[in-house]
């Protein structure tokens, strides 16, 4: 293992996902798909044309930094039946800010959404997953849930097609929280330097959706997912009561 392996593993285990939702429990026949750092014209369109074919929702964790770029997209992922989220009012990692930065970004950006939505929004899914305790505590304090994930497309990542696939599948199963984008952060969202990989997002949709299909999986935003899981878990308590 090298030094930024043991760099890497600390990292995350500095910034685990305390308290933040991953997956979704006393579901079946379900999986929640989620998207990040859109909306994006290059691309979301086409993942909406995917979900729409496949009858599905999903959840868009949005920047706000792209959706001054493109409102009408934005609406338009409303008006498809999908759920709309914060991903932040950039995508500068929060753990970079103070406690106090990190509530009236948070709250900002989740006021300016709200307004652009006509909505409420109830998550949040800080930039890179980055996350401690007490940005936990200060993300709450913004009136937001953090969203994190328990598997991923690795669609950041510059590997084959298939490899993309049989990540996204590695974790199938019902209530499981997957992690896709629907864009990539460039300087304008507060990214200097990274290197956008070539990855046929619509596509990569299509397949994963297909697969999960095959295993008698259906994608749901987390609003959905987690209504029909309270609506499990009521049934269940109201048959075992007779």
């Amino acid at each position: 293992m090298t030094f930024r392996d043991v760099a890497r593993a600390a990292h995350r285990r500095a910034t685990e996902p305390i308290g933040s939702i991953q997956r979704v429990a006393d579901i079946e026949g379900q999986f929640v798909l989620t998207y990040d750092d859109g909306p994006d014209p290059r691309y979301t369109p086409g993942i909406l044309e995917a979900l729409r074919d496949f009858n599905a929702t999903a959840t868009f964790f949005v920047l706000l930094s792209k959706v001054d770029r493109n409102p009408n997209l934005l609406r338009e992922v409303k008006a498809a039946g999908h759920e709309i989220a914060l991903h932040g009012i950039d995508h500068q990692r929060l753990t970079n800010f103070t406690n106090a930065e990190v509530t009236q970004r948070t709250a900002a950006g989740k006021a300016r959404l709200e307004d652009t939505l006509g909505s409420r929004i109830e998550w949040m899914r800080p930039p890179y997953g980055a996350q401690r305790f007490s940005t936990w505590r200060a993300l709450r304090k913004a009136n937001v849930t953090p969203v994190m994930w328990s598997g991923t497309f690795w669609d950041w990542k510059d590997i084959a097609h298939e490899a993309r696939v049989k990540k996204a599948l590695s974790g199938a199963s019902p209530g499981v929280l997957l992690l896709a984008h629907d864009s990539f952060p460039d300087a304008a969202d507060g990214v200097i330097g990274a290197v956008e990989p070539q990855v046929e997002r619509p596509r990569l949709t299509r397949d994963v959706l297909s697969a999960y299909a095959d295993r008698g999986l259906q994608a749901r935003s987390l609003g959905d997912s987690l209504k029909r899981s309270e609506e499990r878990r009521v049934g269940k308590e109201c048959r075992s009561r007779w």
